[in-house]
């Protein structure tokens, strides 16, 4: 039988890159698939995308392909969200990928999109191939989302009016702060594409979920058994993660790792709100000030400001990016403040750190759990990062949280200092708790990968499907 081939598409965005790289890596070294990735980009690649498919490439576990930029930037209006330039940069790319597979000397078995990508699935059934959705998020945001166009036929008026929390069959009801910003106003073409995404989902052969059974079992048993939210799902949900980048080797010398080889064990807080995490001028001198006033060593992975306006724009010259007068000065020594790509996984992993302040992206949620045990404080911005840290703070209880949204207002430099001394402090009971409670799901995490475990065998039992339907669909196609 010759090797299957799967056919990887990946959205716009390091966010939406790094997780479908991953699982390709994962299709060929645990199911020897040969794995050809096709990456949508924004335009030239960042740093860090460039970095994360050199590394992919290197592995030479799977073959990537950066797809022609397709010009739409005069399609936008000048306050288009990232949100809207990514759907219709998909739209405007289905040709390009058409003919990309057409140029396949092998063609391929399956092809797996993730959730912004559902408009390519007809391209599968055009050439009779399998076709599958990656959700890189876990089990609850998958639920929301495909029980969306119900709550879009039963529900009136505006979510955020709506006192209450909303009823999910099975799962935890899901409140106006926790659903994405782009499901909040009904009359805008974003809610529509959720809608419409909630709707496609189910017309794949079957969804992959980066989350694992010992971690959701509720919720993945409403997916799948019986029940009104199986009813709406439809076709089979495989959790096979988690599935993060592995820690691989840092280039020395580092000035990164040179500062933390010098730091106490589990002294160090890493702050990093992720690729597209930016946050305002005043929000930024906030969280600098919070950081001195806790008296607590820092590492501080900083983008520009959104409202600064100095005309440097040279990352490098930390003045540029909006710290406070004196900040450098007065936490030298105590504090690390880096403006370019940092390898997370690897720092993550290091011994001095003792905590995280996180935008709560499902990647690096999981690279925390998976490669250290330590503390999220949760700092979410956009997308489902609100859902996210829900989540860890009410469901599985790893991290903490802000008293209200950051998106919502600044987070003052005293509240700052106070969530940063509870977790870094031994002596929290607290901060106790959520290492026993980060303790537990590592190992869990552990465990679902090992021989005959929950993800293990939700990755075999795809494999076994999804050729079958390739067989079958190649056949009907003769």
């Amino acid at each position: 039988m010759e090797q299957p081939h799967a056919l990887l598409v990946a959205s716009p965005g390091l966010g939406h890159l790094i997780p479908i790289l991953e699982l390709g890596n994962g299709l060929s070294s645990v199911l020897n698939f040969r794995v050809t990735v096709l990456a949508v980009t924004s335009g030239s690649s960042s740093l860090a995308e460039t970095e994360a498919i050199r590394a992919v490439v290197a592995r030479g576990t799977c073959e990537v392909t950066e797809l022609p930029s397709v010009d739409i930037d005069y399609f936008f209006e000048p306050d288009a969200t990232v949100f809207t330039k990514i759907v219709e940069k998909m739209r405007a790319t289905k040709p390009v990928v058409q003919d990309a597979i057409k140029l396949m000397t092998q063609k391929p078995t399956v092809m797996i999109v993730d959730f912004l990508g559902t408009g390519m699935m007809s391209i599968a059934d055009d050439v009779g191939m399998a076709k599958y959705v990656y959700v890189a998020s876990h089990a609850w945001f998958l639920a929301v989302l495909v029980y969306l166009p119900v709550l879009d036929k039963v529900v009136e008026g505006e979510y955020i009016d709506i006192k209450e929390p909303m009823k999910i069959p099975g799962c935890r009801p899901v409140g106006a702060d926790d659903l994405m910003e782009t499901m909040l106003d009904r009359s805008n073409r974003h809610y529509r594409e959720c809608v419409r995404y909630g709707e496609e989902v189910p017309m794949s052969d079957g969804v992959l979920v980066n989350t694992w059974e010992e971690l959701q079992g509720n919720t993945l048993a409403a997916l799948m058994e019986d029940g009104e939210l199986s009813r709406v799902m439809k076709v089979p949900v495989y959790a096979i993660g988690p599935i993060v980048r592995p820690n691989g080797a840092t280039k020395k010398p580092n000035s990164i790792f040179e500062w933390l080889d010098k730091q106490r064990e589990r002294s160090v807080l890493y702050v990093c709100l992720g690729s597209g995490g930016t946050l305002s001028l005043e929000q930024t001198i906030e969280l600098a000030c919070g950081l001195e006033l806790s008296g607590q060593r820092f590492m501080w992975v900083l983008r520009r400001p959104t409202s600064y306006l100095r005309e440097s724009s040279n990352d490098d010259d930390l003045v540029s990016v909006g710290l406070p007068e004196g900040f450098l000065d007065r936490t030298r020594g105590m504090g690390l403040v880096v403006t370019q790509w940092a390898p997370q996984v690897e720092i993550l992993s290091h011994g001095s750190i003792g905590g995280f302040l996180s935008h709560c992206g499902w990647s690096s949620v999981l690279e925390t759990l998976q490669e250290n045990i330590v503390p999220i404080v949760a700092w979410p911005l956009y997308a489902e990062q609100w859902m996210n840290a829900a989540f860890l703070t009410e469901e599985i209880g790893v991290a903490i949280r802000t008293s209200e949204l950051p998106s919502k207002r600044v987070i003052s430099r005293e509240e700052v200092a106070s969530l940063v001394r509870k977790f870094m402090g031994e002596e929290d009971e607290e901060g106790r708790k959520v290492r026993a409670k980060a303790e537990e799901v590592r190992v869990s995490t552990e465990r679902a990968w090992t021989q005959g475990g929950s993800s293990q065998s939700s990755l075999l039992e795809w494999a076994k499907r999804c050729c079958l339907l390739s067989f079958t669909n190649n056949t009907v196609s003769i």
